[in-house]
């Protein structure tokens, strides 16, 4: 969201009460498909539809495959860049109500086992590819490297505070240039810990809660380009509470700062 144009679509996506019963819903439980949506609401499917598509347009829900079925999810990212706007400029007592409702849409249920997030940015699928794996560009925003050849199967090497994590299970999943990005996560060895300031009990519960996995979708979208970032669990079935709690609040700090480099050459300031 760049400009009031995008911001007028998110405020009138909101002033409906139907499409807010909808985010509720998705705030409860996130990863629903139609038909789940429409069980917990007194409106027919058409109706669900449309309205999912005016919250979708708004870039407030996002929609990710799993097999046949489409999954909704809430998406932070024009919150935010309300948040960003005007929260801290006006009485936070007149905008009590957009402050929940930035917290609300930012909080990852419980029970959800994966992380789901969308931005656009004004860049094309080519320069995005790059920043996603070249480490001249991840360490920018990012403050790591990644090196690989990017192909399926192989190996991927982690940089990161003078730390260089190699392991058999840090691979690529899927490559498909300018288009889709897999990968396992890296590994949390003690030295790693120990160098990024990550306690050393939390990094035990990360190390056995099992691997994960990051997945980049890149969608052309006019001038920008739409990429939805989703980080699960590698297996099914796998508890990532620990970790899931963390990328909640990394990874909205790492697409911020991807989006910022790739549209104005600069870097956000160290938080």
């Amino acid at each position: 969201m760049s400009d009031g144009r995008g911001m007028d679509e998110v405020f009138k996506a909101l002033a409906d009460a139907s499409r807010r019963r909808l985010l509720d819903g998705l705030n409860e439980r996130n990863g629903q498909s139609l038909r789940e949506l429409c069980d917990g609401l007194d409106m027919t499917r058409q109706s669900v539809s449309k309205h999912l598509a005016v919250l979708e347009g708004a870039g407030l829900v996002t929609t990710v495959r799993r097999g046949r079925e489409k999954l909704h999810y809430l998406n932070a990212a024009p919150i935010n860049a309300i948040a960003d706007r005007w929260i801290s400029r006006y009485d936070r007592e007149r905008v009590r109500a957009l402050a929940d409702l930035k917290a609300a849409l930012e909080e990852e249920p419980m029970s959800a086992d994966e992380f789901v997030y969308t931005t656009y940015i004004k860049t094309t699928p080519e320069r995005l590819w790059r920043a996603l794996t070249e480490p001249a560009f991840t360490e920018r925003y990012w403050g790591l490297s990644l090196e690989s050849d990017w192909k399926p199967g192989s190996s991927i090497t982690w940089r990161q505070a003078g730390q260089v994590t190699k392991d058999p299970a840090q691979v690529v999943l899927e490559a498909e240039p300018y288009s889709r990005l897999s990968y396992t996560w890296h590994t949390f060895t003690p030295e790693w810990g120990e160098a990024v300031g990550v306690p050393a009990d939390v990094r035990e519960r990360l190390a056995a809660e099992g691997r994960s996995k990051v997945t980049f979708e890149i969608e052309p979208a006019g001038e920008a380009v739409k990429l939805t970032v989703v980080h699960d669990a590698l297996d099914a079935g796998t508890s990532l509470t620990t970790l899931l709690g963390m990328v909640k609040q990394g990874w909205p700090q790492v697409l911020s700062g991807l989006k910022t480099l790739l549209e104005t050459g600069e870097t956000l300031p160290a938080p």
